[in-house]
């Protein structure tokens, strides 16, 4: 059977034609919500809410109007789009309420934590080197200076810099755990 005749079955309440019609429609509902809403457990939500929303109002199709997959994918979109719509109004108001409070957004504390804990590992991690490779990665990374600066600096030969440097960031990366 067709969608049309299905959902014309669904709703005289046949749940028989209402697996069915779940079967043909669920993929391309869940395709349409998944592009609109993006996040998978809120497309699969809405995915359920359309399908549940199919089975309630299947009376109201109009063969006449458009096909059964016509009318299944533009509830679909609709529902998906009010809960885009939705969330974005929810974080909306977040964002207002915070600046009527005067507190920072919720993201902006944590990436504030965040950053300060990774401060603090590169700061053990460098505390971890040598006096004489902790002065060259600082001079290098955190105060910007080239290496023939760095020896320059420092009246090393760039050769030797470039030594401690490699090993100073070996050293950093195998205590950072390979992130740098």
């Amino acid at each position: 059977m067709e969608a049309d005749e299905l959902l014309v079955l669904v709703a005289g309440g046949d749940q028989k034609a209402f697996e069915e019609l779940y079967g043909l429609v669920s993929g391309p509902v869940y395709g349409l919500v998944r592009r609109v809403v993006r996040d998978q457990a809120q497309s699969e939500e809405v995915t359920q809410e359309v399908l549940l929303e199919l089975w309630r109002s299947a009376a109201r199709f109009d063969p006449a109007r458009g096909s059964a997959l016509s009318w299944v994918l533009t509830l679909a979109h609709r529902r998906a789009v009010d809960r885009v719509r939705s969330a974005r109004a929810a974080g909306e108001r977040e964002q207002r309420e915070a600046l009527r409070a005067g507190l920072p957004a919720f993201d902006q504390v944590t990436e504030e934590v965040e950053a300060g804990l990774e401060r603090e590992w590169v700061r053990r991690c460098l505390d971890r080197l040598t006096a004489l490779q902790r002065q060259s990665v600082t001079l290098a990374y955190y105060d910007g200076y080239t290496y023939r600066e760095v020896a320059e600096r420092l009246s090393l030969p760039l050769g030797t810099v470039k030594t401690r440097m490699r090993d100073g960031l070996t050293r950093l990366r195998q205590c950072l755990g390979g992130v740098a």
